[in-house]
């Protein structure tokens, strides 16, 4: 198999429900064709893409509905098993690292068929930072929503689902004509690329930043929120100085201090990074608690099981919303008074296919492509390979047992 690959397709996305993102918009397709005329780059016809098939045309981008020539095919989604190429490199977000029991399956296939799998996930650069990656818009999609959960139980006009919005602007226009009400305080959770996607919402909103310690010491007239780092969130159960890279190295021997927020917060964007480890944020005994002033969790991060018991289950695009009843712990009809409303969409980026699309082709071009095409001096793609020629790379052997299916 090569390790420079010049014949490169884009598939159309299979996994059900649709996906419409891609990895290369229509300019950037023609870009590379210019950059890189070497490369022979083929997409395939897609009935659901964002971009649609007219636009590629309109760009000359050459469409087909067969990539059997094809050297390396590259997604977004899992590949269904009947769409994978015998003996073809495919590059897609394959969900297998953690050993996800709804994907064994799919890493069974890649073996049987000789598949050298690419995982977007493990594109690293020399420090060990990901290059690709979609969490700003989880940020974006995710901010927005939790104004949607407000506005089902406070009313105002109406927000349109971000997914019925042709891009990030028109998504702004409707948050622009939506009020929100003076002395609304949130609290967020997280200062990643997620992170940092919600924050452009919540600004763009309207909403400005303060302090953790303004939060909980001072009164406001218009809408605020603050952002809670490691060092604001967690403590040590000791009694001991608080050390972010002990912390980060270890979470255990921690407890979350993050109840002061919540009594004050009538909305919570959780958009941290959660080690298994390490403790419960927001737990359910926390959210008995009868000063607890929330009435929105947009858990963009999405751990079923993990630091927010709230989240119960991911939610669909279509349905994103349910409601948490404290004194009991249980799901109830979104709305319901007395409840907390609940997002946990664990697809997000996929609200907002065009800009997310943008964005990520952008970075697979600049960070990733030279690597592809030409010799992988720096090890990025070989690194970020999970099989190939039938069997596990040398990192990722203690997969063998999961990939039996």
């Amino acid at each position: 198999m090569p390790t420079a690959y010049k014949k490169i397709g884009l598939i159309r996305e299979g996994k059900q429900p649709a996906d419409r993102r891609v990895a290369l918009t229509p300019s950037q397709c023609k870009e590379v064709m210019q950059r890189f005329p070497d490369v022979d780059l083929l997409v395939q016809r897609s009935p659901v893409r964002a971009y649609t098939d007219a636009e590629y045309e309109v760009m000359e981008i050459p469409l087909a509905d067969d990539l059997s020539d094809r050297e390396l095919i590259i997604g977004i989604k899992e590949v269904p098993l009947d769409m994978l190429m015998n003996g073809k490199a495919h590059q897609f977000f394959s969900h297998t690292i953690k050993e996800q029991p709804h994907n064994a399956e799919l890493l069974k296939a890649v073996l049987d068929k000789k598949v050298r799998l690419i995982d977007h996930e493990l594109l690293t650069d020399p420090n060990g930072d990901r290059v690709l990656a979609f969490g700003y818009w989880a940020g974006v999609v995710g901010a927005y929503n939790a104004f949607r959960a407000w506005q089902l139980t406070h009313g105002g006009p109406a927000l349109k689902p971000a997914h019925e919005c042709h891009d990030l602007e028109e998504l702004e226009e409707h948050l622009h004509t939506y009020p929100l009400p003076n002395g609304l305080r949130i609290v967020l959770t997280g200062g990643g690329r997620v992170g940092k996607g919600a924050m452009g919402i919540l600004e763009r909103a309207g909403v400005v930043r303060v302090k953790p310690d303004a939060f909980l010491g001072n009164t406001f007239e218009g809408p605020v929120y603050t952002v809670l780092g490691s060092a604001d969130l967690y403590e040590r159960e000791d009694g001991q100085p608080f050390d972010k890279a002990a912390f980060h190295k270890d979470p255990t021997g921690h407890r979350s201090k993050f109840l002061p927020y919540v009594k004050l917060a009538k909305m919570y964007l959780a958009c941290h990074y959660w080690d298994a480890r390490g403790p419960k944020i927001l737990s359910a005994q926390d959210l008995k608690d009868p000063a607890l002033t929330l009435e929105v969790i947009a858990d963009i991060s999405c751990d079923i099981g993990g630091p927010i018991d709230s989240t119960l289950r991911a939610t669909k695009i279509a349905d994103p919303f349910f409601g948490y009843d404290p004194s009991t712990g249980k799901e109830v009809q979104a709305g319901t008074k007395g409840t907390i409303t609940v997002m946990t969409v664990d697809n997000l980026p996929a609200e907002l296919p065009r800009d997310a699309s943008d964005a990520f082709g952008r970075d697979l071009i600049e960070r990733v492509l030279p690597s592809l095409i030409n010799d992988d001096k720096e090890d990025m793609i070989g690194r970020a390979t999970i099989a190939e020629d039938g069997k596990l790379s040398e990192h990722f052997q203690y997969l063998a047992e999961y990939a039996k299916g």
